[in-house]
């Protein structure tokens, strides 16, 4: 969180486009913060994106927007949503359609816990790059607590609650640690 994911994904799309090419923007459909198929960044950017359900199969839905109109790119906001399966198909979109993906997405939830698209990310993506996001304290921040309406850390609840800087705050493993482990 606060690392600009978004902000960089729309930027890596947006050079895609100024060279002609064609950029397929892909979200899953639980992210609605901006509202359904839209990808935006906390720095005002957003572009419309094609809303990927859990039960849909993300190679067939690159292929079928690929046979429409040749894809040179394709870019996932929140890729932590997906599933073990899509990310296997992210995978043969690269190796069977040679199209590059660049996925974005956190590493783990409120709870410390990988998110099942991210482990798998982490498992098989060719490449990987971080972008740094700062805690409080000025340190790295690679963890993320959920608070409630008070402020306090919450340590127990759904994985998944869709919500920005309102809902969850960046901190490092220190600070992290501090608060979860607190009660």
């Amino acid at each position: 969180m606060n690392a600009g994911k978004s902000t960089s994904l729309l930027q890596s799309s947006y050079n895609y486009r100024e060279r002609g090419m064609n950029t397929l923007v892909l979200s899953p459909m639980v992210d609605d913060r901006y509202g359904n198929g839209v990808v935006a960044s906390r720095i005002g950017l957003k572009t419309d994106a094609t809303i990927i359900k859990p039960s849909d199969n993300i190679f067939d839905v690159i292929d079928s927007h690929h046979t429409r109109q040749t894809l040179h790119c394709v870019l996932i906001d929140e890729a932590q949503f997906l599933s073990r399966d899509q990310v296997f198909q992210l995978g043969e979109v690269c190796d069977r359609l040679s199209i590059p993906v660049l996925a974005y997405g956190i590493r783990t939830d409120f709870q410390g816990e990988p998110f099942e698209g991210s482990k798998y990310l982490l498992a098989w993506a060719d490449n990987l790059k971080e972008l740094k996001a700062i805690c409080h304290c000025g340190r790295k921040a690679t963890m993320v607590i959920r608070r409630d309406a008070k402020g306090n850390a919450v340590t127990e609840g759904a994985q998944i609650e869709i919500g920005g800087n309102d809902l969850y705050e960046s901190t490092c493993r220190l600070h992290f640690k501090e608060e979860y482990f607190a009660k």
